[in-house]
């Protein structure tokens, strides 16, 4: 237990130092930075959190500066109504930051590194006021929303070394506590009918596979293009939640069932774009197929085995 734990805590400073000499290539050479980042690292990070949202939650240097954060004043916890708003905000950034990069973070370094220290400066911050990881990695973190849609079931099962003991920093819905039962606790007694359609994470599930068809479907622009950007990228995201709500009012779909589906289709359009990147990013070229297939192939036995086999029932937390 004490060498498994000594590797993650190596992993994690590794990951904590490559984020550092990443922010270091953004400002010095940034052509390389934005390639690296964009062609190589991020297309990874969805493949590892359909295999289990714990390897990158276990390594994330932004986890590691929430967890730093901790200290004498760090008290506070993550209540049920605290979660449902930090929910709302973590979903807000995300939907505002990933078409950013369409006319800033695809091709200014200097942004994306002032970002990137940003988040790290904010994630310490909240760490030094909040229990263990509920102020950031908990709460308001732009990446939770997707680990909690592609981490319904995962591949593999792995420990939480960042919390050796559990404090119920979060008192509902953490996924590091229970990756399989994070959403339904999520989306509490709405998840028993289409009313989980209304809720902050239902309405993000049933928008994100067109969110990332719309910003697929856009391109590089200029800062005077942002508004171009959001708004197609947007109709896309309000087009997918129309009809995810149209096919589960129609076929009284669950959400058990109709939120795997929504987590497949997504890593799906995502991994069909992405995977040529990828073998850009690591010059070679003649990759892109080979990757493509392997990545589907992991969305699809991610999705069988979702959708075939459910997690039970969670029971509904207590108002706080």
């Amino acid at each position: 237990m004490a060498t498994t734990r000594g590797l993650w805590s190596f992993a994690q400073a590794v990951a904590l130092l490559a984020t550092v000499v990443l922010i270091g290539a953004l400002l010095a050479v940034p052509d390389t930075g934005l390639k690296i980042l964009w062609n190589v690292l991020i297309p990874l990070v969805p493949a590892s959190l359909l295999i289990t949202p714990h390897l990158w939650r276990n390594v994330c240097p932004l986890a590691t500066l929430n967890k730093l954060g901790n200290g004498p004043w760090a008290r506070r916890t993550l209540t049920t109504r605290m979660a449902a708003l930090a929910g709302v905000i973590a979903i807000v950034l995300l939907f505002a930051m990933v078409p950013a990069r369409r006319f800033l973070f695809n091709t200014d370094g200097v942004a994306l590194a002032a970002t990137i220290v940003a988040v790290g400066v904010l994630a310490l911050a909240l760490g030094a006021v909040f229990d263990m990881k509920a102020g950031f990695c908990n709460a308001i973190c732009p990446v939770l929303p997707v680990e909690r849609l592609y981490g319904q079931r995962p591949l593999v099962n792995l420990g939480n070394p960042r919390c050796p003991a559990c404090t119920h920093c979060t008192q509902t819905g953490c996924i590091d506590l229970n990756a399989t039962k994070s959403v339904a606790q999520t989306l509490g007694p709405a998840r028993r009918s289409s009313a989980w359609l209304t809720t902050g994470f239902g309405a993000f599930a049933a928008a994100f596979p067109g969110f990332v068809m719309g910003y697929y479907a856009t391109q590089d622009v200029a800062l005077q293009g942002a508004g171009g950007v959001y708004l197609e990228v947007f109709l896309w995201a309000i087009a997918s939640y129309v009809l995810t709500t149209a096919i589960v009012r129609f076929w009284d779909i669950p959400a058990t069932r109709m939120l795997p589906m929504l987590g497949g289709v997504a890593a799906a359009v995502y991994y069909w774009f992405a995977s040529p990147l990828l073998a850009a990013g690591l010059s070679l070229a003649p990759l892109e197929w080979p990757l493509r297939i392997g990545f589907l192939s992991l969305v699809a036995a991610w999705s069988w085995r979702a959708v075939r086999h459910p997690p039970r029932e969670a029971p509904s937390p207590a108002p706080s």
